[in-house]
């Protein structure tokens, strides 16, 4: 397979300081506004989610992003799961958001904070009913002999909550983490592989802006 010829230029935009908010929040309500629009049958707040376990090991996973203001980035799991158990022990985590065919990248480190039971009950409860039975039926990340077994244990707990009055309880081992940022990189594709790259980062007096090479 010959994969080091496979490349493109990107010529979609420019980058400039001046086209930046001073606030790194409000820049990425602007790109993340454009990503829905242009993502119309895709997964525009889909986010890569990077942790580090006591052991060191990094992992990954694609997680969705389903709030954001003042206080961080929130995303929902089960909190029997590899990136919970991470977090429990390195609360430092990196979010990465890829809209390629933007030609435009969004890095964020940050901490991941537990989301308190009312706002986790809330999403919860608002969540298409059917998922809210898969996070009963799924123990996130433990072995399982096959998905014939998985499958079994949803369709008895859809007949148990077939009636669609009866409201679906919020799981013990499910809730929410809040990412609150201290550094941004904003990633703008340029041609000849010189991209425009800007970072913010937190300081005392608030946030300070620098442009980086590509």
């Amino acid at each position: 397979m010959d994969l080091h010829n496979i490349r493109r230029d990107y010529q979609r935009a420019e980058l400039t300081q001046q086209q930046l908010a001073s606030d790194p929040n409000q820049q990425f309500d602007r790109w993340m506004a454009e990503a829905i629009a242009a993502y119309t049958d895709g997964d525009p707040t889909a986010m890569t989610l990077a942790t580090v376990d006591a052991d060191h090991n990094p992992h990954q996973r694609v997680v969705l992003l389903k709030a954001n203001d003042a206080s961080g980035f929130y995303f929902y799991t089960n909190l029997g799961s590899q990136k919970a158990q991470d977090i429990g022990d390195n609360h430092r985590v990196s979010l990465h958001f890829s809209w390629l065919s933007m030609e435009r990248q969004i890095s964020i480190r940050g901490h991941a904070q537990p989301v308190d039971r009312e706002h986790v009950a809330t999403y919860f409860h608002s969540r298409p009913r059917a998922s809210q039975i898969a996070a009963l039926a799924s123990q996130q990340s433990q072995p399982i002999a096959s998905r014939e077994q998985l499958m079994q244990r949803y369709q008895q707990l859809q007949e148990k909550y077939a009636n669609t009055e009866q409201p679906i309880p919020l799981p013990d081992s499910w809730g929410g983490f809040c990412v609150e940022p201290h550094y941004f990189e904003f990633w703008q594709g340029g041609s000849h592989r010189l991209h425009d790259r800007f970072c913010y980062r937190r300081s005392a007096d608030g946030w300070t802006i620098q442009r980086l090479q590509p």
